[in-house]
């Protein structure tokens, strides 16, 4: 009797005990959803903190009415077609010229330049009975035309232009009296001139900037047609802020 009620007791106090016991609960999982939310929350508004910097320093440099700029350039030019009776022409010449322009933009990226420089070089006409080798040479240009940013950084830009004019062109002045068809040189007179560049420019803050332009040129001195390959550089000042 003893036993039995003994057991009795302990399988009732093991019940309660059990009974006690509250239920596991699932883990939570959920939780983690609204903290990866936040992140991308945060990187969101970084981006777009950057994005409205960006577009404020664009704004900056680029929204300024007018620029000028000057400096230098080369030119590798061919400066006539040879004396009378010789063939294939002179041997090209290096030429060093001086070039200043103002552009004036209706929007951010289109404009129009007006473009004014001097080249000079020295022709080399070979032995001839004249005792005349290396006379000098200088053409003057004048263009105007369309320039066109197509890639627009706080920091860098690069552009398209394509201008056209007049050139007169000064090659027997240093040529003792001596015609074109003497020297082979092409006859003084004017002409016309149109270059095609790649302004590629660096902007120092955002009114200044400084500039290499690659450049093909088209001369037609002499009823003839030159192509000529060159750059000029120099330096760029922004002003009238819109």
């Amino acid at each position: 009797m003893l036993l039995a009620v003994s057991a009795t007791v302990g399988a009732q106090a093991q019940s309660s005990s059990s009974s006690q016991e509250p239920a596991q609960q699932p883990a939570a999982t959920e939780p983690s959803k609204p903290a990866l939310s936040g992140a991308a929350s945060v990187q969101a508004r970084v981006r777009a903190r950057r994005a409205q910097r960006r577009a404020a320093a664009i704004h900056d440099v680029y929204d300024h009415g007018y620029e000028v700029y000057f400096g230098g350039g080369y030119l590798r030019f061919t400066p006539g077609p040879g004396a009378a009776g010789s063939t294939g022409g002179l041997q090209r010449v290096n030429e060093y010229l001086w070039d200043v322009g103002v552009t004036r933009y209706f929007t951010q990226n289109l404009g129009v330049t007006v473009d004014g420089r001097g080249n000079f070089g020295t022709a080399y006409l070979g032995n001839n009975q004249y005792s005349l080798v290396k006379p000098k040479i200088s053409e003057y240009m004048g263009m105007v035309g369309p320039t066109y940013r197509f890639i627009k950084d706080p920091k860098f830009s690069v552009s398209g232009r394509v201008l056209a004019g007049g050139a007169f062109g000064n090659f027997l002045s240093d040529a003792n009296g001596y015609t074109a068809a003497e020297t082979g040189l092409y006859p003084d007179g004017g002409g016309l001139a149109v270059s095609a560049g790649l302004p590629v420019e660096y902007n120092v803050s955002p009114a200044l900037g400084v500039r290499v332009t690659p450049e093909y040129v088209m001369t037609n001195f002499g009823s003839t047609i030159q192509n000529n390959l060159g750059f000029t550089a120099g330096v760029v000042i922004r002003f009238g802020k819109r």
